[in-house]
């Protein structure tokens, strides 16, 4: 602890009154003590991880006090001033880091890998980038509604150099989001030093290329931080738009305890040391007299108090028992599927009016749905789904995007988080790619993780057939069935797309929408012209047959089809799935208990598709009434070639009639 008088940082308290200076260093006094405290606790093995932030606390506590306590905040791992500055009561976050059920993911997540709606704070996910984009959709959802609100979220000099902050930063400033984003620039990303990962002077400097302002903080200066930030706050809610600010400090202790400083020079952190935030602060408010060491020392008497009566709480809670249901009901918000039926008024349309028309009725359903997509606005999108939506619903609510599907994901999160519904048009589904990480880790987890939904659609055009090549061509749905937390829809035919996307948009779980190119303009259908639901897990039985059941879905439901009403000998049921996950598992073994036989059929290509879990089902459950090994036909194990005659070489459909009749020979 520094003794002299002197403070060695330079504080200008302004017209900053006494009670808020003492509160000021109250809140970055208390987040200290509990991490002192944690480190026994961590050290006594009654936590497992511990991410410090000390010598860090002015940016964390600054920025939240100048901040709405009904304005979102995202913070980091070193962030426990934000949590503790919102009031969470302390056996909460006690019970969080023991893993106990008072916590905020039931055991399911750690330290601060979690988000609180009754705070106002969204935390963080181990892959660091995706915040800075969900971020964007907060504020974007602020801006819909009129609300002139700021959202602030941190990261540190580590998470700048991942493509989420540049894809971020470039959305907020082209829709101009009232978002702060707040850098903490402690010099070591784990072990590496910054001149290690990047060259630029300071990260600030990145702002000019996107066009915003920039500021560069002593981020151990309590006053500076908090006055600046309360400044550039008010004026982003007068004036939305996004603001960088990169805080320069250090961190103290290890990137997490394990890891140890040893890699950092003694002359360095004894420089940091001497400009602790906490220890400066006192020092400045003891020689101001606006603090006394009576004062002090009851201050720290009132929290360790707190301290160790919430400690008490939360270590004399009982462990979670696991319990296999809960785990699984808690993979999705409940959704109560309201059947909406049909009108007896149709007229005719291809797969991809029909999907146009849903989307449509959809968006005059739900007002606070958002469509956002790249060309998806004037230009009608690259198939042309949206065309005429701008005239009707405005800008607001058609988006077209910039070229950064990662960060349009997470900005459809963000919505969610709102309350707001969104579709995200990937343009085509081979982009997911480039936002799969976002869907993986962050749509799919969230409600699993701490009970907040993502009501989020991300419709897919897909498959092969129209000679696109193999970055424009993939049927990729085997990435997501077996992804925890996503439901994934694939309809053939109109009439299903049609009610399957509306209930999509209802259902407040993420969704993937495979739409078929191949079939948009090829497949025609009588549809009813009103808006209708269609529930999600209930394939559809086409044919029905005693031979043989064959199992498809998407473009293969046309193939099969085809070869059947070729070869009328044949009796087969066909069971279209339309819904990948859900699977209607029922349909499947009813089918198959009656006809003895069944062959999967995919266009994707043959090792680890959902074909393959399909008939690891089918032997599981069905195997004492099987006369035959069930059979898969997909395509071939490349990827898809763009001249048509390798094309229809790769595809499965040239191959599935042998491979029905060997099953029937069997």
């Amino acid at each position: 602890m520094l003794t002299s008088t002197k403070s060695l940082i330079t504080y200008d308290k302004k017209n900053l009154d006494d009670k808020t200076l003492l509160s000021l260093y109250k809140n970055m006094l208390k987040p200290r003590m509990i991490e002192e405290k944690m480190l026994i606790l961590l050290r006594q093995g009654k936590i497992s991880k511990w991410f410090s932030g000390i010598g860090q606390e002015a940016i964390s506590v600054g920025v939240t006090m100048a901040m709405k306590t009904e304005e979102y905040m995202l913070p980091m791992h070193r962030n426990l001033g934000v949590f503790t500055t919102r009031n969470i009561p302390l056996y909460r976050l006690f019970s969080q880091w023991q893993g106990k059920a008072n916590g905020f993911t039931k055991g399911r997540d750690r330290s601060f890998h979690f988000g609180t709606q009754e705070f106002n704070i969204v935390g963080m996910i181990s892959h660091l980038g995706p915040q800075l984009g969900v971020a964007d959709g907060i504020a974007l959802a602020s801006l819909l509604k009129n609300k002139d609100c700021v959202t602030a979220v941190f990261t540190g000099e580590g998470g700048t150099s991942e493509g989420d902050f540049h894809e971020a930063l470039n959305v907020a400033s082209v829709w101009q989001l009232p978002v702060l984003f707040c850098v903490e620039n402690n010099g070591y990303g784990l072990s590496t030093p910054t001149n290690e990962q990047y060259r630029c002077k300071d990260i600030a400097d990145r702002g000019k290329g996107y066009g915003m302002e920039s500021f560069v903080l002593d981020g151990n200066n309590i006053i500076e931080v908090y006055t600046k930030m309360e400044k550039l706050a008010a004026s982003i809610r007068k004036r939305p738009r996004p603001i960088l600010v990169e805080f320069k400090t250090f961190r103290m202790r290890g990137h997490e305890e394990a890891s140890g400083t040893k890699y950092v020079p003694k002359s360095l952190m004894d420089e940091w040391a001497k400009k602790d935030p906490v220890d400066n602060f006192r020092t400045y408010l003891l020689a101001q007299r606006i603090l006394t060491e009576k004062q002090d020392e009851t201050l720290k008497e009132t929290i360790t108090s707190e301290i160790n009566e919430h400690l008490k709480k939360a270590f004399d809670e009982e462990p979670i028992v696991p319990n296999i249901e809960t785990e699984l009901d808690d993979i999705y918000k409940t959704f109560d599927y309201k059947e909406t039926k049909p009108s007896s008024k149709t007229e005719e349309l291809r797969l991809i009016d029909a999907i146009s028309l849903g989307l449509k009725q959809s968006m005059e359903k739900h007002d606070d749905l958002v469509i956002m997509g790249q060309d998806i606005a004037e230009y009608g999108g690259v198939f042309k789904i949206t065309e005429g939506f701008v005239k009707q619903f405005g800008k607001a609510r058609v988006r077209n995007t910039p070229i950064c599907e990662s960060a349009i994901v997470e900005t459809a999160m963000g919505l969610s988080i709102t309350g707001m519904k969104a579709v995200m048009e990937m343009q085509f589904a081979d982009f997911a790619t480039s936002g799969f990480n976002p869907i993986v880790n962050y749509l799919a987890k969230s409600h699993y993780r701490w009970n907040q939904q993502a009501d989020v659609v991300v419709r897919m055009p897909c498959g092969g057939g129209v000679a696109a090549g193999p970055f424009h061509s993939q049927t990729n749905e085997a990435w997501f069935t077996k992804t925890p937390g996503l439901k994934v829809i694939y309809p053939a035919f109109p009439f299903d797309a049609k009610g399957l996307l509306a209930t999509a948009i209802e259902d407040p779980n993420p969704v993937l929408f495979f739409e078929h190119k191949a079939l948009y303009r090829s497949v025609r259908q009588d549809v009813p012209v009103d808006y209708y639901t269609l529930p999600f897990g209930k394939a559809s039985v086409l044919k029905e047959g005693k031979d043989v059941t064959v199992i498809t879905y998407g473009a293969g439901v046309h193939w099969a089809l085809e070869i059947l009403d070729s070869n009328s000998d044949i009796n087969a049921d066909l069971i279209d799935l339309r819904s990948l996950q859900p699977l209607d598992t029922d349909a499947i073994f009813a089918s198959v208990k009656k006809t003895g036989k069944a062959i999967v059929l995919q266009e994707d290509s043959l090792f680890g598709g959902i074909a393959s879990d399909i008939s690891s089902l089918i032997m599981e459950n069905c195997f004492e009434q099987l006369d035959a090994p069930v059979k898969r036909v997909a395509s071939m194990d490349t990827p898809i070639p763009f001249i048509n005659q390798l094309e229809e070489q790769y595809m499965a459909k040239g191959r599935f009639e042998v491979a029905l009749k060997e099953l029937l020979a069997y």
